[in-house]
């Protein structure tokens, strides 16, 4: 399960401009997890495989055929898939197979998903309805859905988030809808969500209320382009991946980062950041990776020498006018567990011939430092 879950992460980690995705990746993904679970179940059973259906290749032809004949109009099935995309359909299918794992609606013109839309698919795995004009969707739409791991419903219309969502759902996208507000409790019962993408969605600070993401064991939470003016505090405790770009946060302070201990990557690129409170980043002792490029700031943040596992600190784009020989390493040596593989300090009013050469003694290499001269547009 965690090797399916990096592969998605990897496909469509971060929120993009809206492209197509390739179902079958996600079927080849999902039949290598099926495979890998079942294995011990029969290890001693593979020489009989061929025996033990009672099918002949004749009668895997047929089962094609039956395949096509029960497809709905205008989508191509094949075992277990369903693929529907790109044919201006302004509603759900009728007759989906039983036995459909996969199905992909994207980039079509469907504005409502019924209550029966998607009646008796128990075996459903991934749901696929990127680019419609989806703005409503009846609480019972999802109900007996408990196989239903990826939902995918970016670049649509809603306003809220949907009620009953499925209750083992592992990956939920909610990319570039209109939400502006996420009710208290709206993720009740999501005890196996690891990925929520809330971003570009206009999406304030006062429109995330108290008590939102109760009960979230999520490892990812992109808000990025959205209207935050300030880190949420209300996020699960749990996330290792906070995605908050292209928002107008104005300062980090100290209380920012206390309920995510485990953090590994956060992201506050493309902010209005003027300056990071001395201690904010004590709170986060095993992140990896900082994005704190195109903002306001005129120092380098304090506090990151402390970090022993950060190797990636992006700080370009800012308005640094000095960096000190302690600013990124400890002054103590062995200290730091993990050196530094990415530095970004160019486009920053630094001149870098003035800073020493022992400032970067943490780092793995020259390549591992990026300085350039700045240059006012």
């Amino acid at each position: 399960m965690r090797v399916f879950l990096l592969l998605c992460l990897l496909v469509v980690g971060n929120a993009k401009p809206y492209q197509p995705i390739n179902i079958m990746d996600f079927m080849k993904n999902y039949d290598m997890m099926m495979a890998d679970s079942s294995d011990d179940d029969h290890d001693h059973d593979d020489d009989d495989d061929d025996d033990d259906d009672g099918h002949s290749d004749e009668d895997d032809k047929d089962d094609l055929d039956d395949e096509d004949e029960n497809c709905p109009a205008t989508c191509h099935c094949s075992p277990r898939v369903m693929q529907c995309s790109d044919q201006g359909l302004i509603s759900i299918p009728e007759k989906i197979p039983e036995d459909t794992v996969m199905i992909d609606l994207q980039n079509n013109d469907i504005t409502e998903i019924k209550e029966d839309d998607f009646k008796g698919l128990h075996k459903l795995y991934g749901l696929f309805l990127i680019n419609n004009k989806i703005s409503k969707i009846h609480p019972k739409a999802f109900r007996n859905m408990d196989h239903l791991r990826l939902l995918y419903l970016s670049y649509n219309q809603l306003k809220e988030i949907p009620a009953n969502l499925p209750p083992n759902v592992i990956e939920l996208r909610f990319h570039e809808n209109k939400i502006t507000r996420v009710q208290k409790d709206a993720f009740k019962g999501l005890r196996k969500l690891h990925v929520l993408e809330l971003g570009a969605n206009p999406l304030a600070n006062s429109g995330m209320e108290l008590g939102a993401f109760n009960g979230l064991s999520t490892l990812y939470l992109g808000v990025a382009e959205a209207k935050l003016t300030a880190v949420p505090k209300d996020f699960p405790t749990s996330i290792t991946e906070m995605s908050l770009d292209y928002n107008k946060i104005a300062k980090v302070e100290v209380e920012d980062f206390i309920r995510y201990k485990n953090l590994q990557r956060l992201g506050l690129g493309f902010n209005q950041i003027k300056s990071v409170e001395n201690g904010s980043f004590d709170s986060i002792p095993n992140v990896r990776e900082i994005h704190l490029d195109n903002n306001r700031l005129r120092k380098v943040p304090p506090g990151l020498g402390s970090l022993r596992y950060l190797q990636v600190i992006f700080l370009h784009g800012n308005k640094i006018n000095s960096v000190g020989v302690n600013d990124f390493c400890p002054v103590t040596s062995g200290v730091k567990k993990n050196l530094y593989t990415g530095i970004s300090l160019f486009a920053n009013p630094v001149k870098y011939w003035d800073i020493q050469p022992a400032t970067f003694r943490c780092v793995t290499g020259r390549r591992g430092v990026q300085l350039g001269n700045f240059r006012k547009k």
